[in-house]
């Protein structure tokens, strides 16, 4: 399908209601991306199965789902796309291995990022090592689009959250990876506070776990990344202001750089608020 112009380019609408109707069909039948938070909050998950399904070859699971999804009364946002899901890993328990791994590969691959949005939410298996759940996340982790990249650290928080000391161990090669979307991860995946996520408490308290990953991104070229190691503290900051503090000045001696100089500023943001 060759879509419009004026539609691949647009800048995305400010409220649900601006969204032009043709975008918004073309949205929740998967045929484009998109293009902001407002539009991708939007997407009736319940309309765009529908137009998925019968097209990956999973039209007799449709019914099912739906119902699932009805049941619960979600149809959008990031609880529709974590059922949504679950219940394509479900539904395909029966298959198999060939054809799970043709059908996760289709949702991985899909057009539509609200569809690789689900992927990151499949390939939920019991036995899987805390590495394997790493490296099937990675693709989203590096994905384009801003709400795959946001979903894919959201699948595998609470898994990175049981086992800090490992995780961070792992983290530490993403931290070094020349991806400024993988180096990201590495930091938000494991935010203290994070964003629509439970909290993770031992970092709340004891952050120094993750200072090997900090310090290696301490001077980060990427606003992106930079932003991400700035929050990570400035989270901190709420329970252990003067470790952060201590942690600023640390860095500001050893690393005068304007990226590190960015990183301390939003670090600190809420200390200076408080005084």
């Amino acid at each position: 399908m060759v879509v419009r112009e004026d539609i691949s380019n647009r800048k995305g609408a400010r409220k649900v209601s601006e969204i032009p109707k043709e975008v918004f069909i073309l949205l929740n039948q998967g045929e484009i991306e998109s293009v902001n938070l407002t539009e991708w909050l939007a997407i009736n998950h319940i309309t765009l199965l529908q137009s998925v399904l019968p097209s990956i070859g999973l039209n007799e699971k449709l019914e099912l789902i739906v119902s699932e999804l009805e049941k619960q009364n979600t149809e959008s946002g990031m609880t529709a796309i974590r059922m949504t899901g679950a219940l394509l890993d479900k539904v395909m328990i029966e298959e198999s291995d060939r054809k799970k791994e043709d059908l996760t590969m289709k949702c991985s691959n899909h057009l539509s990022d609200s569809v690789r949005c689900w992927a990151a939410f499949m390939n939920k298996k019991s036995n899987s090592s805390l590495l394997d759940k790493l490296l099937y996340i990675r693709p989203f982790a590096a994905d384009h689009h801003f709400g795959v990249r946001e979903i894919a650290w959201m699948s595998i928080r609470e898994d990175l959250s049981q086992d800090i000391e490992q995780s961070v161990e792992l983290l530490i090669e993403w931290a070094k990876s020349d991806d400024e979307n993988i180096r990201r991860f590495s930091v938000e995946s494991i935010r203290p506070r994070g964003v629509w996520t439970k909290h993770i408490e031992i970092l709340k308290e004891q952050p120094y776990k993750v200072l090997p990953i900090l310090t290696l991104l301490k001077s980060d070229p990427s606003k992106y990344v930079q932003d991400s190691v700035g929050n990570w503290l400035n989270d901190v900051s709420k329970t252990q202001p003067e470790w952060v503090i201590s942690l600023c000045e640390k860095w500001g001696k050893e690393s005068d750089t304007k990226a590190t100089n960015r990183i301390i500023k939003k670090a600190k943001r809420t200390i200076i608020k408080d005084k």
